[in-house]
């Protein structure tokens, strides 16, 4: 009812016009708001109203100036960083030990044979070249049945950059490289069917797939190796510069070797890598003892096969009881590097990497060393990081909101930027090169890259890697964890077993884990690691927001109040004058409209519309005429053609409004009392 009556008000008020204009609406607010300002102007003389118009304005522009730098600051979500120290018992962190070396080179001997060969060929003429000497290569044993069988590609050139040059050879799986004195370019040819050719044998240019010559040029500034030719379109190879010849035949054995090793079957890389009953040889936490049973096996592609202890996958995490060495994670390991890989692993001693519960090592990123001969200890300090979602920061809980496929999910890991960033690039090797790199996990349905099937994925695997925008869309496509744990380590090494205690101990030693009297263990492959954590006490780096909704409305309020003097129920006047403004406008709005509408339709009229006389005149009966008093006789006969006389108006009749008798009232009132 009480809406039924509102609308009918707002409906006169739409009919009736606005009460007042807007200029009477102005001086009323300025009469009467609490601002400091707009009264002086309707209230002082002339000169005083301009002036202090213009510092109204001026205030007033300063205030929503500070308004949008607020504002401005608030939206862009800016935080703040506070370090907190705490005190408690934590989780001793999971412990990633691997060996330097990811195969045993007894074990993949059989595999590598023909591509050691090239390589040692391939060093004695860098040697060779280095003096000037072009002499012939030394045949290789079956080296075409070798060439047929792994397509191995090792040919000789002469090559005329400049007087004086002097020429080597090299080779390659897949490929073949010329290894000169002085800077050649690489450049990619057809070469003939693969043999041994004599020096200035000429290449002829035939159909066949397209090889690379691999240049290392050997000066005093830099070696350039060429690593890969491109098959399909126009010849063109990818340059690699290095400082030393040792490192261009190692990444070029790194990049070979790979290629072999990805066509064998998982099963089969376990079987040739370290054991964890040949590599660990003691183990002991805190007062507890344990084995190599108490350690978790993953494969990983660097380093072969790796050992997890604490990783909490099958059983709760191990709490630290106290800090100190006494209470950590006591390892001896044998790395047995008199069996590592020679131009694959020129490292040599154990990987290891401090990690939380339940995700995966990347230890090739945030792994450390530890030498052989030596006992390594190394004191832990936690750091806790917090960071603020989004808004604040484009962070992600779990990796749920993140556009990457997670391929490192087969091994039940946590999310981090590390698996997103590398699970990124083997979908981009998969939709550029059509194969999975060997360093990665595969996506499902896709196979490992190898020269054989995939001719050219080395070219288009360096290609994809020095990619800046290939690199820089997985860099947008990844997000950082928003908690994550770091563990601090503080290393120090002395040299173990002493040279007084080394015979015992590698007695003792050997004989545990070969039942032999005889020594099998030596410095060069023996480890003591000691982890424990340095003291208990904690950092936690959180993030909070800088501004927030009380800051920006208390900083708008003092903004306000400082340059105008005003409050919030300032902004309510001035609100409310604004809604005024908006209904008389409204108003104004709907009286133009009827307005025009009424123009339009008198529009369809051509005269102009009748006046007041006109309409009495228009509504005037012309026919009625008075009666006359003169009466014509019944009998009396009108002339012929007159028309009969009008009929006049009857008399009242009268009896109608008679009253009746009194007595008849009165008898009437007697009956009813009665």
């Amino acid at each position: 009812m009480n809406f039924k009556r509102y609308f009918i008000r707002v409906r006169h008020r739409l009919q009736k016009g606005p009460g007042y204009t807007y200029k009477e609406l102005l001086v009323w607010y300025c009469d009467n708001t609490n601002t400091h300002g707009p009264k002086r102007i309707i209230r002082e003389g002339p000169k005083k109203k301009v002036i202090w118009f213009f510092l109204t304005l001026l205030f007033a522009s300063l205030v929503f100036w500070q308004w949008g730098i607020l504002i401005g600051t608030y939206l862009s979500y800016s935080v703040s960083s506070s370090l907190s120290i705490g005190f408690k018992t934590m989780k001793f962190p999971a412990v990633t030990v691997c060996n330097a070396s990811p195969y045993k080179y007894s074990k993949v001997r059989h595999l590598l044979k023909e591509l050691d060969a090239l390589t040692e060929a391939a060093l004695e003429r860098i040697l060779q070249s280095k003096h000037g000497d072009a002499i012939s290569a030394p045949p290789l044993n079956s080296s075409e049945t070798v060439s047929q069988r792994k397509g191995i590609h090792a040919s000789h050139a002469n090559t005329h950059v400049g007087s004086g040059d002097g020429v080597g050879w090299g080779v390659a799986t897949g490929f073949t490289f010329l290894y000169a004195v002085t800077s050649i370019p690489c450049e990619c040819y057809r070469g003939p069917q693969p043999l041994l050719q004599p020096v200035g044998y000429p290449i002829p240019l035939n159909t066949r797939p397209a090889a690379c010559w691999l240049s290392v040029s050997y000066t005093l500034i830099s070696n350039s190796m060429c690593l890969q030719c491109h098959h399909k379109d126009t010849p063109q190879c990818i340059y690699r510069n290095f400082t030393s010849a040792a490192q261009a035949v190692t990444e070029w054995y790194i990049l070979q070797s790979t290629s072999i090793l990805s066509k064998v079957p998982l099963q089969e890389r376990i079987r040739m890598g370290y054991q964890p009953e040949d590599m660990i040889l003691a183990c002991m936490y805190g007062a507890e003892p344990c084995s190599y049973r108490n350690f978790t096996q993953i494969y990983h592609p660097d380093h072969g096969n790796c050992y997890i202890f604490n990783w909490g996958m099958d059983e709760e995490a191990l709490i630290s009881s106290n800090p100190g060495a006494e209470f950590g994670l006591k390892l001896i390991l044998d790395i047995s590097q008199q069996d590592y890989i020679p131009y694959l692993t020129s490292t040599a001693g154990a990987r290891l990497m401090l990690h939380e519960q339940k995700s995966f090592p990347f230890l090739k990123d945030q792994g450390i060393y530890a030498m052989s001969g030596t006992e390594t200890s190394i004191g832990i300090l936690v750091d806790e990081l917090e960071r603020m979602g989004y808004p604040y920061s484009d962070c992600t809980m779990n990796g749920s909101d993140v556009p990457v496929k997670n391929l490192y999910n087969e091994y039940n890991t946590s999310y981090s930027i590390q698996a997103c960033l590398r699970s990124c690039f083997q979908a981009q090797m998969f939709e550029n090169c059509g194969c999975g790199h060997y360093l990665f996990p595969l996506p499902e349905g896709v196979n490992y890259c190898n020269s054989e099937v995939d001719p050219d994925w080395a070219y288009c695997y360096s290609s994809l890697r020095a990619s800046i925008g290939h690199r820089q869309f997985c860099i947008d496509s990844c997000k950082e964890t928003c908690n994550d744990t770091q563990y601090k380590m503080t290393i120090s090494m002395a040299d173990w077993p002493s040279e007084a205690s080394e015979d015992w101990i590698f007695h003792i030693l050997s004989y545990e884990r070969d039942l032999s009297t005889n020594v099998t263990l030596d410095r060069n492959g023996i480890i003591k690691l000691n982890i424990y954590f340095q003291e208990y006490n904690y950092r936690t780096i959180s993030e909070s927001a800088a501004t927030t909704i009380v800051w920006l409305l208390s900083s708008l309020g003092g903004q306000f109040g400082f340059w105008m003097g005003g409050s919030v129920l300032c902004l309510i006047e001035f609100g409310e004058i604004i809604i005024d403004f908006l209904w008389i406008t409204i108003i104004n709005i709907i009286s133009w409209g009827k307005g025009l509408k009424q123009k339009r339709a008198w529009a369809q009229y051509p005269d102009a519309p009748p006046t007041v006389s006109e309409l009495v005149e228009a509504h005037t009966n012309l026919g009625f005429q008075h009666e006359d008093i003169i009466t014509h006789s019944r009998d009396e006969v009108p002339p012929p053609g007159a028309l009969p006389p009008e009929p006049g108006t009857p008399p009242p009749n009268y009896d109608s409004l008679r009253v009746n008798p009194l007595a008849v009232i009165d008898s009437d009132s007697d009956a009813e009392a009665s």
